[in-house]
C-alpha cells in the first residue's frame, strides 16, 4: 500500500513531472507487475535456495491484483475520464491494452479465491484455478513490453525476470527436494 500512498502524495505535491496522469498510471502498472513477479518468484526462490517465503505469496498476489486494478482505474478514469467511446477507440488501436485487461480478468478469480474457505471448498480445483497466474503473467509481460514499444533499460530486467521465473517451472524437480 505504501507505493500507492507515495504516488498520491507525489501527485498532490506536483512531483510527478510534466505528465502526472501518465506517470501515475504507469507507476501503478509497474508496481502491479513488480508484485506479480514477486509472487511468482517465491516458489523458485524456495526451490533453488531453500529460502521459504511462500507465506507471502497470497499477500504479493493480492497486492498485484490491487495495483493492477488501480492501474486500470487510473487509465479509465484519469486518462479517459470514463468516456467509454474514447476508451473503446483507444483499445481498438492499441491492442496491448486488451492484453493488460485480459491479464487483470484472469487475476480476478485468483483474488476472489485467495482465502482458506475457497481452498477448502474448491479442493484440487483451487490449485488448478490458481495456475491462471501463469497466463496472466505472460499477458501482463506482453502488455508491459508493448506499452514501452521497445526493449529498454526499464523493461528488459523485468521481462528477463519473468522469463527466468517461467523457465524455472520447466526444469526437472529433484526427487528429494521440497520444490513447489
Amino acid at each position: 500500500m505504501i507505493p500507492a500512498v507515495w504516488l498520491v502524495w507525489q501527485g498532490q505535491h506536483g512531483a510527478l513531472g510534466a505528465d502526472p496522469v501518465n506517470v501515475f498510471e504507469r507507476s501503478l502498472g509497474l508496481w502491479a507487475f513488480r508484485f506479480l513477479l514477486a509472487c511468482l518468484a517465491l516458489a523458485p526462490l524456495r526451490r533453488f535456495t531453500g529460502l521459504n517465503l511462500l507465506r507471502y505469496r497470497r499477500l504479493t498476489g493480492l497486492l498485484a491484483f490491487f495495483y493492477a486494478s488501480l492501474h486500470l482505474l487510473a487509465y479509465v478514469g484519469l486518462d479517459h475520464g470514463f468516456d467509454w467511446s474514447v476508451l473503446w477507440a483507444d483499445m481498438t488501436h492499441r491492442y496491448f491494452i486488451i492484453l493488460g485487461m485480459s491479464a487483470l480478468v484472469l487475476l480476478i478469480p485468483l483474488a476472489l479465491t485467495s482465502n482458506a474457505l475457497s481452498m477448502r471448498l474448491l479442493k484440487r480445483r483451487w490449485k488448478f484455478l490458481h495456475r491462471l497466474i501463469y497466463p496472466a503473467a505472460i499477458l501482463a509481460g506482453i502488455h508491459f513490453f508493448l506499452s514501452f514499444k521497445t526493449l529498454n533499460s526499464v523493461s528488459a530486467p523485468y521481462l528477463a525476470a519473468l522469463a527466468l521465473i517461467l523457465l524455472s517451472r520447466l526444469l526437472p524437480r529433484s526427487r528429494t527436494g521440497n520444490g513447489t
